[in-house]
């Protein structure tokens, strides 16, 4: 696994693409992820994503809660220079939206 797809709910609920976080892994992080990730046969973002992101994608199913540290939100509303911090278990997926800031 090179990246992390990330995605967080609007304010219909629906999961939205976020960026990508390919930094702040250790090989350690890596390796106890992978086995807690389930297997799906689409994307579960309800927007398109550019064909360059979902190239070589393998698409899991958004049960888990992962925190990023980031620089700012773009334009596009993608994170910018997102680098992972671990997995979060006292939040539920359906509670992560884009913070206030």
């Amino acid at each position: 696994m090179g990246l992390l797809l990330v995605g967080v709910h609007d304010d219909t609920g629906a999961l939205v693409f976020a960026g990508h976080v390919g930094t702040g892994f250790t090989a350690k992080a890596l390796a106890d992820l992978e086995p807690l990730l389930t297997p799906r046969a689409d994307p579960p973002f309800t927007d398109t994503l550019p064909r360059e992101v979902t190239r070589d994608a393998h698409w899991v199913e958004p049960r888990l809660v992962g925190e990023v540290r980031y620089g700012e939100w773009t334009r596009e509303g993608r994170l910018r220079h997102p680098a992972w911090r671990g997995l979060r278990d006292d939040v539920r997926p359906g509670d992560v939206v884009v913070e206030p800031g």
